[in-house]
């Protein structure tokens, strides 16, 4: 059974995405603590699929965000027409001056290395997207006169406030009213709903959401923590367990949400900041399909290669409509994704086909 797309030539859009696009700012091999210069870049867990299905995999994207008028915002702006992804639907929001009211936010992060995990800080507040509301965008005009095959959002901004949590809602809501397949990444964040209700809310939120999923994204400690699903013997840390785990899950998952036809996850061991075993599961129409395996896969910065795994998973069914295919090109995609800096891919359709059919990393002259 394949996914119900609707036809490319009906639509002006191949995916469409909901999510905040923050400033994220590197400071490289070192330290925030220590800094003295930062690299900046754009990232944000929803966009980064739009992007990756636009830079790698050539498919016409957009984001619907929202942006303080200011030079930062237009900054932000600046990295996501760099990524070719469309800028019609940002919402811009007038700068009170010194961002007491509405700021963009801002992400510093570092990418760790050996046993110095990664860490990220996030400066988020009162920022332009986490007051975006229901009404703020108009889903008829977008899923049903332009039209999207696929639209893509997560929890991470469900978890922003109260009201991003009912856009979302609207928004999954409208995209099946439309025919279009609705993707979900879980992307638990315990301090992102720690002020607007904690686990209860999450799981509120996210259980309401879940009704309209076609693709569920997230691993058996997403589902346990934003839908309560339980499943004993858990080790994290054990890729084959991991598995089993989110077998044994996806089992009472589609009992509850029938309405699920695909639910997917990375399977990664983490043996150092710097080197992960690394591979991907997806189920559908009741078969599991497993990527290869990338065992001490080396990685430069972590940060979004679970995001690129959603963008090369969506492409799969976009482009093929194959499971498999998906779950390969998910795979292939958040393992390049991994050896790079920044939130989003710079890998090309190329590079991903090679990794998948097995070519080595030898150099390319």
């Amino acid at each position: 059974m394949s996914l119900p797309l609707r036809p490319r030539g009906s639509c002006a859009f191949e995916q469409i995405s909901l999510g905040e696009v923050m400033l994220r700012l590197d400071p490289g091999e070192g330290r925030i603590r220590t800094a003295r210069s930062f690299t900046a870049w754009e990232g944000g867990g929803e966009y980064n699929t739009s992007r990756g299905l636009r830079k790698c995999f050539g498919l016409k994207t957009a984001v619907c965000t929202a942006l303080v008028d200011n030079e930062v915002g237009h900054l932000i702006e600046d990295f996501i027409m760099q990524g070719g992804v469309v800028t019609d639907f940002i919402r811009w929001r007038d700068d009170d001056g010194i961002g007491r009211t509405v700021r963009n936010g801002l992400n510093f992060t570092e990418r760790g290395f050996g046993v110095r995990g990664a860490v990220g800080v996030s400066d988020r507040g009162h920022s332009a997207a986490s007051q975006l509301k229901p009404g703020d965008f108009d889903w008829d005009h977008l899923f049903g006169k332009l039209g999207a095959r696929w639209f893509h959002t997560g929890g991470i901004f469900a978890a922003l406030s109260e009201s991003t949590a009912a856009l979302a809602i609207e928004a999954v809501q409208a995209a099946k009213r439309h025919g279009t397949i609705v993707s979900y990444d879980l992307n638990y964040r315990p301090s992102l709903w720690k002020s607007i209700g904690g686990l209860a809310k999450a799981r509120e939120v996210n259980r309401e959401i879940a009704r309209y999923v076609d693709v569920m994204i997230g691993n058996e400690e997403d589902f346990t923590a934003c839908l309560g699903f339980e499943v004993e013997g858990v080790d994290a840390n054990l890729a084959h367990v991991e598995a089993d785990a989110f077998k044994r899950m996806i089992g009472t998952a589609v009992q509850a949400y029938p309405n699920f036809k695909v639910a997917a996850t990375t399977l990664r061991r983490v043996i150092t900041a710097t080197k992960n075993d690394w591979s991907a599961i997806l189920w559908h129409d009741g078969k599991f399909h497993e990527s290869r395996a990338y065992p001490g896969l080396e990685i430069l910065d972590r940060i979004g290669g679970g995001d690129s795994f959603a963008s090369g998973l969506q492409f799969g069914f976009l482009e093929f409509d194959d499971a498999q295919k998906a779950v390969d090109y998910g795979a292939a995609h958040g393992a390049l994704a991994s050896t790079t800096p920044g939130d989003t891919s710079m890998a090309t359709r190329k590079e991903v086909e090679k990794l998948i059919a097995g070519g080595s990393a030898r150099v390319v002259r």
